[in-house]
């Protein structure tokens, strides 16, 4: 199986990352700390106009047809700039939830770069973002429904709230959530991702530029070798992020398991993403914390999305329950 991705691939990554660094992405997250959105929705129009919300959407909706592979090739680098906004939502989850409805009007809209965001109970018990999001959707047991807001609470991610959501008017009935879940869940995993790669360019950057007792910190065991820990996790835990998502566009081996590939990757990702907000803190001190320096945005969004679409324990218990089931067994 081919791990490497093809040129279409970091053709896609290289233009969300090139928009997203003259975009100003941390001026764009701490406007939207303060409540307004209106720098960040305008990058969301950029990225739909780059296809982004697109991408898992049908051509006959107007979108692209793509598979979970470019969805994580996005998320990653939406996780790498800290987009704020309900990410794994618009581009995962809810376009793969309503592929099995006749809603083409909300695909439609999901296109044209309006944002939604989406409760799963019991798993996802809480919807991200819903005062930036125009379509707030919860799905119950089979039933899809849209979303009237009961309560709100902040996260420790200043650019992300969570919402409790009541069932209003029903968009469609017998639904099968689990592709949704899983999309949503690899998605946060390639934010994840992202996230991790970030942390630890700013602190390699810092630890170059830091000098004590005439060299750079950089130099010293304690620092190169905790940096060496984060570099060697990202780059375990990427493949399992898009193996999985190989898994999910189908290329699945004899006796593979698409849903476990994806806990496995969620697990990996958030696990680099951690490691990587504490060697960050160690690496930059007091100063990485502070809300003046840009890995303070990335350490609060690391700690909001390691329990986002599924929490550690649940997936490894999905890991877990896969490879001791009984060959053969469903």
């Amino acid at each position: 199986m081919r791990f490497l991705l093809e040129t279409e691939h970091t053709d896609l990554a290289n233009s969300i990352d090139s928009m997203l660094t003259r975009a100003d992405l941390p001026a764009v997250v701490r406007s939207w700390n303060d409540g307004d959105r209106g720098p960040g929705l305008a990058v969301w129009a950029r990225l739909a106009d780059t296809g982004v919300t697109a991408l898992l959407i049908d051509e006959a909706s107007g979108g692209f047809g793509a598979g979970a592979l470019e969805m994580v090739v996005a998320a990653e680098q939406l996780g790498r700039h800290c987009v704020p906004g309900p990410v794994a939502e618009t581009i995962g989850a809810v376009p793969t939830l309503l592929a099995g409805t006749d809603r083409t009007d909300l695909l439609e809209a999901l296109v044209a770069g309006e944002l939604a965001t989406l409760a799963v109970p019991d798993a996802v018990p809480y919807a991200a973002d819903t005062e930036a999001a125009t379509h707030r959707l919860l799905l119950a047991g089979t039933t899809l429904s849209t979303g009237e807001v009961v309560t709100t609470h902040a996260s420790v991610d200043r650019a992300r709230t969570v919402s409790v959501l009541a069932p209003a008017d029903t968009v469609a009935t017998d639904i099968d959530g689990s592709a949704a879940f899983d999309h949503g869940a690899l998605a946060t995993a390639a934010q994840l991702l992202g996230l991790a790669s970030q942390m630890l360019a700013l602190s390699g950057a810092y630890a170059i530029s830091r000098t004590q007792f005439g060299r750079p910190i950089g130099s010293f065991q304690a620092i190169k070798h905790h940096l060496a820990d984060v570099a060697i996790a990202v780059e375990m835990a990427r493949p399992l992020v898009h193996g999985a998502a190989l898994a999910l566009d189908g290329a699945v081996p004899p006796g593979g398991d698409a849903s476990r590939d994806v806990s496995a990757a969620k697990v990996a990702a958030g696990q680099a993403a951690y490691l990587a907000s504490r060697v960050g803190l160690q690496t930059l001190g007091a100063i990485g914390y502070t809300q003046e320096h840009d890995l303070s945005l990335y350490l609060t969004k690391t700690r909001a999305l390691l329990t986002a679409w599924g929490t550690p324990a649940l997936h490894r218990d999905r890991v877990l329950r896969s490879v001791t089931a009984p060959v053969g067994a469903p």
